[in-house]
């Protein structure tokens, strides 16, 4: 399946953002492209049915990543965004490849804004093992590793925590204090959210590392860069209405597109 340069000549303004995640976890991004995109249509697809991403191989990540691409492109979409980090570094690259005519807008660990938010800070990286063993990381890392202290921390169990709904549980406290238990031996300046199921934990975070910690996510960076995108190929909606979500699941379970937008409405 190709998007040609034929077929983005005729996409309209009025057409669809794509959003994809493995889960609930994209919702944190919806909300950051919808407050500054606000007149857009979006669909939101979350993959539950085959999440945890973290824990695939990236042969698997990528395969279920662009099936559901194709399937959101052939429905029309003038944009995807990948609001998932481990689709991103698994299958951005090649999606863009495939579709060079459509934007496609990944995530990455705000580790820049980070790095230069003080002089050489110590950074906890929180993101799952598929993210953190990505070569695309590895550079990311490498780019600024002599600008600080950079400390990976796989937490990959706090998707399946966001899924289940548990974001204020003592469990999830208690997972928290024991990821952070050997890190926080050294103090730390800035924790980086690597997961776009991270942020609706932020809070639990905050009570585990302090209150003196900066803590960033990537998820309005990735909407900053959607708008230009669509800016420049002329293809953004800034008038208008508020514009509608649409919500899809792979999920069997019935109420898992409430429980998507409960979470949005948070």
């Amino acid at each position: 399946m190709a998007y040609g340069k034929d077929a983005w000549k005729n996409v309209k303004k009025e057409q669809p953002i794509g959003v994809f995640d493995s889960g609930l976890g994209g919702v944190s991004v919806l909300r950051e492209l919808v407050s500054l995109l606000p007149a857009e249509d979006f669909i939101y697809f979350g993959d539950a049915a085959h999440a945890p991403y973290g824990e695939r191989t990236e042969r698997e990540i990528r395969a279920l990543t662009t099936a559901q691409v194709d399937r959101m492109a052939a429905e029309g979409v003038k944009a995807v965004v990948l609001a998932c980090n481990t689709a991103t570094s698994a299958a951005c690259a090649p999606l863009r490849r495939r579709y060079r005519q459509m934007p496609i807008i990944g995530m990455e660990p705000a580790l820049k804004p980070a790095i230069l938010s003080r002089e050489k800070p110590r950074v906890v990286v929180m993101a799952t093992h598929a993210t953190l063993r990505q070569k695309k990381f590895a550079r990311l890392v490498a780019r600024f590793k002599d600008a600080g202290e950079i400390v990976k921390l796989p937490c990959p169990e706090i998707v399946e925590f966001v899924e289940r709904g548990e974001i204020h549980s003592r469990a999830l406290h208690e997972y928290l204090e024991e990821r952070f238990s050997s890190v926080l031996q050294t103090p730390v300046d800035c924790v980086v959210l690597g997961c776009t199921h991270f942020p609706f934990v932020r809070e639990a975070i905050r009570e585990v590392v302090g209150q003196d910690v900066q803590i960033f996510d990537g998820a309005a960076g990735t909407a900053r860069e959607l708008k230009r995108r669509l800016r420049e190929a002329d293809a953004l909606q800034e008038s208008g209405q508020k514009g509608a979500i649409e919500w899809l699941s792979s999920s069997s379970d019935p109420n898992y597109v409430e429980r998507l937008k409960r979470l949005y409405a948070l």
